[in-house]
């Protein structure tokens, strides 16, 4: 069975419930949003739940699933059974190497490159590792979202790994910048992997649709940026950072 989000899954698991675990079905039909213990499920109730969730969807129910109900129990054997995170987008611009290596990871300029942050603040420097905190501008609601991240960059590979630190409404969240000199340019590539929190508002898929259409947005920008300054000789005067951010 495809698990998918809503009535369905809802549904087999009160079946599970039902056939394993003793509930009353009745009584879950007239409480939907009632925890699993207001049902009357005790401790012995949730092991037999864990074991079947386990078998059939390979899917760890916490210890405080008591305090969930069957819906939330379904939203969480849902996130946690799908696949995670991946998504992988990438540029040419057309601009040598060495210089779109030292402009992107500048992370302090990083409001000067990308639309979406307002503020870049560096809290920590060791090498070519940087922490630092993002801010984005508000989003549509007046939210300026905010975390941080860390970064380390590997100037003899041409590769950036990072990962946020402050996690948010992610599991976690992990990317890969590479480079590679092209007979146009420098290809310059963003890979995330990731995962989404049972209580984030959107979950894996939906997560991956929205970084897709953010990074096509965000590497046209500065592949934009980036060979203006070339054209204009404004490149003259970037300096060499080794190390920076994400997203």
């Amino acid at each position: 069975m495809t698990v998918t989000r809503g009535h369905p899954l809802a549904a087999e698991i009160t079946d599970i419930l039902v056939a394993h675990c003793g509930l009353d079905a009745e009584a879950a039909a007239t409480a939907p949003a009632a925890s699993l213990e207001e049902l009357g499920l005790d401790s012995l109730a949730l092991l037999e739940l864990s074991a079947v969730v386990a078998d059939r969807w390979r899917v760890q129910i916490p210890e405080q699933a008591a305090q969930l109900s069957i819906p939330a129990v379904a939203d969480l054997v849902a996130r946690r059974s799908e696949q995670p995170g991946h998504t992988e987008n990438g540029i040419v611009i057309a601009a040598p190497l060495p210089l779109v290596w030292n402009i992107t990871n500048d992370v302090a300029n990083w409001t000067e490159l990308f639309t979406e942050y307002a503020v870049v603040e560096i809290l920590h420097r060791e090498g070519d590792t940087v922490r630092f905190r993002l801010t984005m501008h508000p989003d549509e609601n007046g939210v300026s979202w905010s975390w941080v991240s860390e970064r380390t960059a590997d100037p003899t590979a041409r590769e950036v790994h990072a990962h946020r630190v402050e996690t948010g409404p992610f599991e976690y969240m992990r990317i890969h910048w590479r480079y590679a000199e092209e007979p146009d340019g420098t290809r310059m590539t963003w890979v995330q992997d990731f995962a989404m929190k049972s209580t984030a508002p959107v979950d894996n898929a939906g997560m991956t649709d929205r970084i897709n259409a953010n990074s096509a947005i965000q590497l046209a920008v500065i592949k934009e940026r980036i060979e203006r300054r070339v054209q204009t000789g404004e490149v003259a005067a970037v300096g060499g950072a080794t190390g920076a951010g994400d997203e």
